[in-house]
């Protein structure tokens, strides 16, 4: 599995405790650096990387460390200083080397080290002798989080309570988009996903593996029984044909838990004025009754909550989108901004828990889509219910797909399928109009959230909708 540490710092890591890390391997270890400056690496007489080090990032979003890591992350609400050293694989003192780092820099600068225990913590005060260690050579397009690059996927070894979209994994999955390959992330079977890492795993050949002591491995989203086959893997066959479920992908128990799912685009016009961002605090204050906390553009989210700043760095990176995870209360979501020829557009996701006993707002979802078509110019809204964790992260076990519950359509769209056809539909429920008469939206309800019938109105919505020729 993968060999992380993690050094959690109550004061920020200076040159002189970096370097007092750095010499975890004595004074022989080569030091060189990739990605830009972002990433230190300490290597081999031959240059080969042993262990490459993160810049330290401020973690500023209360709750974010013990989101991801659990427990073991330190208790309170102050600002910390993230250090993530990754060991390599390939060498079996390397994850005693990334030990004693992080374990020096926590008793220089105050913290704790993740995982508790880890190789190395227990002495950091002597280094780790790697005479003589010689590292294997790095695959020129591998990124510091890939163990494995093939010609069809890069391999990610994780072993985690959750795999999030830390840098360092968006950059193995920027490097795999780029080179044509899918992703594949290997866990054991107690690791869950966050939101933000499920979304990317969409795309085949993009996998999560889990390891498993029956079945060997199997997909972590369909339980379908997975094999290393030609570079990558992919699911198993037996004598007939067919791709077998693993036993533990349906070993679970309903928990009374739910999750309220909230899938929006929005258009804006490009203006000196423009501020990024509205629709996702809307969608906050109205399903989870807060505005968000933090947002980062990984995980852990690491920066307070700010419009401003989201709309900077969006118009910073112009014409490319810009992708970010945001975070706060009981709510996890991902805005993607993009430039296209139509104007500015925002896709969000956000997802909203609810424990045992809590009733997800679906009354408030009629007023949200009010304001996201009065004020944040709404194209197209799905509200949907599933039963899955409050804490929104998603286990290697079967789930229920989630259920429809509303559709939204904005004035733009409505204008270019009719009012007359956008608000006369065959659904049971009449289509309630937002906004003016003049130019209005309409909110569907497809059924209850608990249902299939929600899925079949979903389609008849859709069919009729698309069957209208464009005009004004």
């Amino acid at each position: 599995m993968t060999k992380d540490v993690i050094a959690l710092t109550e004061r920020m890591p200076d040159a002189w405790s970096v370097l007092a890390g750095l010499l975890s391997g004595g004074p022989d270890l080569r030091v060189q650096t990739t990605a830009d400056g972002a990433v230190v690496q300490l290597c081999d007489e031959q240059g080969r990387p042993l262990v490459s080090i993160e810049a330290p990032m401020l973690l500023q979003v209360p709750g974010e460390a013990a989101r991801l890591l659990g427990e073991a992350a330190p208790a309170g609400d102050g600002p910390l200083w993230w250090v993530e050293a990754r060991a390599s694989t390939a060498v079996p003192d390397a994850e005693r080397l990334a030990g004693v780092f992080a374990a020096r820099l926590a008793k220089l600068l105050g913290g704790r080290v993740w995982p508790p225990g880890a190789p190395g913590t227990d002495d950091p005060g002597t280094p780790v002798d790697v005479s003589g260690v010689t590292a294997v050579p790095a695959p020129a397009a591998a990124q510091p989080a890939v163990d494995v690059l093939t010609e069809q996927v890069a391999v990610v070894l994780q072993d985690r309570p959750v795999i999030a979209t830390t840098s360092w994994l968006s950059e193995a999955w920027r490097a795999a988009l780029a080179s044509d390959r899918g992703l594949q992330i290997v866990t054991p079977g107690h690791s869950r996903l966050s939101l933000a890492t499920r979304t990317l795993l969409t795309a085949q050949p993009s996998r999560w593996v889990v390891q498993d002591e029956r079945d060997g491995y199997y997909d972590g989203l369909s339980g379908a029984v997975l094999r290393w086959q030609d570079g990558a893997f992919a699911p198993a066959r037996d004598a007939a044909g067919d791709t077998p479920v693993a036993a533990a992908f349906g070993e679970t128990a309903p928990t009374g838990e739910r999750q309220l799912l909230i899938t929006l685009r929005t258009r804006h016009q490009p203006d000196a004025h423009l501020v990024l961002g509205g629709a996702a605090e809307a969608v906050w204050q109205h399903l989870a009754g807060c505005l968000p906390a933090g947002w980062g553009t990984a995980e852990p989210a690491n920066l307070p909550w700010s419009r401003r700043r989201l709309t900077d760095l969006a118009h910073e990176r112009a014409p490319r989108p810009t992708w970010t995870v945001l975070v706060g209360g009981r709510a996890q979501g991902t805005l993607r901004v993009v430039r296209t020829a139509d104007g500015i557009e925002e896709d969000l996701t956000v997802a909203v828990g609810f424990a045992a006993g809590e009733e997800p707002p679906l009354a408030a979802l009629q007023e949200l889509a009010q304001e996201l078509t009065a004020r944040h110019g709404l194209r197209t809204m799905l509200a949907q219910v599933r039963h899955g964790r409050a804490d929104l992260t998603t286990p290697p076990r079967l789930e229920r797909p989630p259920v429809p519950y509303a559709f939204v359509l904005g004035a733009q769209e409505v204008h270019g399928v009719g009012r007359a056809h956008a608000a006369r539909t065959p659904l049971p429920a009449a289509a309630v109009r937002l906004g003016p008469a003049g130019r209005p939206g309409y909110y569907y309800v497809l059924g209850d959230g608990e249902t299939a019938e929600g899925w079949e109105a979903l389609e008849t919505l859709m069919r009729h909708l698309r069957s209208s020729e464009p005009h004004s």
